[in-house]
């Protein structure tokens, strides 16, 4: 290498993205020479876009006080709303989706042929939570789907958004679930359909929230006070599905609202505290499923 001769002056730095580009300011984390096309605004100074990049991949997401990380978009709630409106198309084409869907204990067809969870259909204990009255059947035909349908629009992305995709879509599915063996429970031999339980379970899961946020409640009071009257006014409505629902969600909603009480760093032992109580609440809806079930047959075995 040939030595620089005296006086002369000194090479300028350039950007080492662009060679052909002088440059004085250093990226604050590598200190390599960056032009301004490679700088990109930090905390102190600029950084190259290598550094941002790989920060950008060490940075945790934020999460709320029960440990989901926050979407950025409720894609759960929208999911749920259109395989609600799908399914309820579906049935506009044929009403033998409602007849082999929907939730029934136990029902003999005209040909002696026993159908419904007794008979090992336990599909129908979730199935049923995606269908709704027909326009113009049951206590209010198309109206069912659309307050379904509003209230899972309303109350759905702040509970996803507060909660978690994960946790939110436990609770909803579950509400739903609770509803169905709590009406197996009590009157196997009657039939229903609809969201209702996992809205009743979301109700639920708003009341809770709040409480445990300390943010006025009085609206979700309201509504679920109104709901409630509904319920057990107006004929035709299975008030197990609503009230199964709304336990179910309470409950759920209280242990990821209260169990553990960790900083917001813990989030892996609280993650699997809430997980933990997932399954127990599923393997219990299980067992009760199963013993009526035990008992039914052998009811009708006689």
């Amino acid at each position: 290498m040939d030595a620089q001769a005296p006086g002369a002056p000194a090479e300028a730095p350039t950007c080492y993205r662009h060679p052909g580009r002088e440059t004085y300011v250093r990226c604050t984390r590598c200190d390599r020479y960056i032009c301004p096309d490679c700088m990109r605004d930090a905390a102190v100074g600029h950084q190259c876009v290598e550094c941002v990049q790989e920060g950008s991949r060490t940075v945790r997401r934020p999460r709320t006080v029960f440990g989901g990380q926050i979407p950025a978009t409720p894609v759960v709630t929208y999911t749920l709303i259109a395989l609600n409106v799908l399914v309820y198309l579906a049935q506009l084409s044929s009403s033998r989706i409602v007849y082999d869907f929907a939730m029934v204990g136990v029902r003999f067809d005209p040909y002696g042929e026993m159908h419904g969870v007794a008979d090992g259909e336990w599909y129908r204990l979730i199935t049923a939570a995606f269908l709704h009255s027909q326009p113009g059947g049951g206590s209010f035909g198309v109206t069912h789907i659309l307050f379904n349908m509003w209230a899972l629009w309303v109350i759905g992305p702040q509970l996803e958004q507060v909660l978690g995709r994960w946790r939110f879509t436990s609770l909803y599915l579950l509400s739903a679930l609770g509803g169905s063996v709590l009406l197996y429970l009590v009157d196997p031999t009657g039939a229903a359909v609809g969201a209702s339980g996992a809205i009743f379970g979301l109700f639920g899961a708003f009341f809770v929230i709040a409480k445990r946020l300390n943010a006025p409640a009085g609206g979700i009071v309201f509504l679920l006070v109104l709901n409630l009257v509904i319920t057990f006014t107006v004929p035709g409505i299975s008030w197990e599905g609503h009230i199964g629902g709304l336990l179910t969600g309470g409950l759920l909603t209280a242990v990821y609202a209260y169990l553990p009480r960790v900083q917001g760093s813990d989030h892996q032992r609280r993650t699997v505290i809430h997980a933990v109580a997932v399954a127990a609440l599923l393997a219990l809806f299980i067992a009760l499923v199963a013993v009526k079930t035990s008992e039914l047959t052998g009811l009708l075995s006689f």
